[in-house]
């Protein structure tokens, strides 16, 4: 695939491709950088997070159901307004530069924390940062990109974040390696990789604005009903009913190594392996996006994770359960994060994009919450097998639940 560097555009016009050649904004690559960052950041964290919290601490698996449904669901609470204030302000740029220092700085606590409640403090600080950035980053993605092509973009942008969400528990696995007990020197490799994103994207990111300039006139002017209303609520209405069907990927990987022989200090490259089959896919799922049509690929993309579910639940050879769930896990991913990103962008206007995006991915966020929270007590009472198998079940009819909730827009034909 050629991809060609070229700056953004001006929120009012788009400059036009050289003919033949396939172009990704330099801000989307700037951004990509930024998340790579982030990610090396984060994901280390989220790698040791299930041993620290049930080895390290001795909490218990409900303990940790609610920790991790902090860590993927908390963000709820503040991409509504990062997003809201990223379109009111038409500053993009500079609230997601708010969230992202707000993470890093939050990170500092992870070196004291060390008990539930501590623990519940940070995770909520460092995952409302999160919230805040996540929205008006992906509207400048948008804004920087021709429409046709955001799905391109997106798969680009999400491709470079999981290269760092790939190096990033690889790091941990090394620090682990070398310093058994070396939890604090893995927090504070985090807080420096967080602290060079936001600095890299203060200084080099340009803010692609969302609204007209003062004195010029905007073509529409914000609503609710573009969110709320028509296609847009059927899109947040079958994310909530998969995103409650999704449970964090660390049930999983603890299911694997609950019936096999991994040893405590490979678990961090379950990570690893996800999000190397999340850089193989995205750029591929994120075109066929562009052609067949991001819904179509949304939904056909939970199945899955439906199939990572079963493989792990059933008793195969450990080895090829484990490579099936990563493969199917990187997937998952790739069809549906960065879809829905370019799928909301579609059906909402330039106002009101950073505030559609913020909504899908707060549906996805909450639900998200409630299922890691849920599966944490059914692990408890019916065992990791067991309730693996009945969340696949229910997922096996959510599919194509959310699939007739999306028949307008999986019947529509791409122009």
């Amino acid at each position: 695939m050629y991809i060609s560097l070229r700056s953004a555009p001006a929120a009012s016009g788009r400059a036009a491709a050289p003919r033949g050649a396939r172009t990704v904004s330099s801000t989307v690559v700037t951004l990509g950088v930024v998340s790579m960052l982030t990610d090396i950041s984060s994901e280390s964290v989220a790698a040791i997070l299930p041993l620290y919290v049930t080895g390290v601490l001795g909490l218990s698996t409900i303990a940790f159901g609610v920790l991790d449904g902090l860590y993927q669901g908390v963000t709820a609470f503040a991409r509504i307004a990062g997003g809201y204030t990223s379109d009111r302000s038409g500053q993009p740029k500079w609230v997601a530069f708010g969230g992202y220092a707000a993470a890093a700085v939050a990170r500092i606590g992870l070196l004291w924390a060390s008990g539930f409640a501590a623990l519940s403090v940070v995770l909520t600080a460092d995952r409302i940062g999160k919230g805040v950035r996540t929205a008006p980053r992906d509207a400048l993605i948008a804004a920087a990109s021709a429409p046709e092509d955001r799905g391109r973009a997106f798969g680009i942008h999400r491709m470079l974040d999981n290269i760092g969400a790939a190096l990033g528990p690889l790091i941990a696995f090394v620090i682990l390696w070398a310093v058994p007990d070396g939890f604090e020197i893995v927090f504070a490799a985090s807080l420096v990789f967080a602290l060079i994103g936001v600095l890299i994207l203060g200084v080099l990111v340009p803010n692609v604005r969302t609204r007209a300039p003062r004195g010029r006139p905007a073509e529409r002017r914000f609503d609710w009903a573009v969110v709320g209303r028509g296609p847009m609520r059927r899109v947040l209405a079958a994310a909530g009913v998969l995103g409650l069907l999704t449970i964090g990927d660390g049930f999983v990987y603890l299911v694997l190594q609950a019936r096999s022989d991994f040893a405590a200090q490979w678990f961090p490259l379950l990570y690893v392996g996800t999000n190397v089959a999340f850089l193989a896919f995205a750029i591929p799922l994120g075109r066929l996006s562009d052609r067949v049509g991001r819904a179509r690929v949304f939904v056909v993309g939970h199945l899955g994770l439906l199939a990572a579910y079963v493989v792990a639940a059933l008793a195969i050879d450990d080895l090829l359960a484990t490579l099936l769930c990563l493969a199917f896990l990187g997937a998952f991913y790739a069809a549906t994060d960065g879809v829905l990103a370019a799928l909301a962008a579609e059906l909402t206007t330039p106002e009101t994009r950073a505030t559609g995006i913020a909504a899908a991915q707060t549906v996805v966020a909450v639900s998200r919450f409630g299922a890691a929270s849920a599966f944490g007590v059914l692990w408890f009472v019916l065992g990791p097998e067991t309730a693996l198998l009945l969340v696949a079940v229910l997922f096996a009819v959510a599919v194509p639940a959310a699939a007739l909730l999306l028949r307008p827009l999986l019947m529509a034909r791409r122009t």
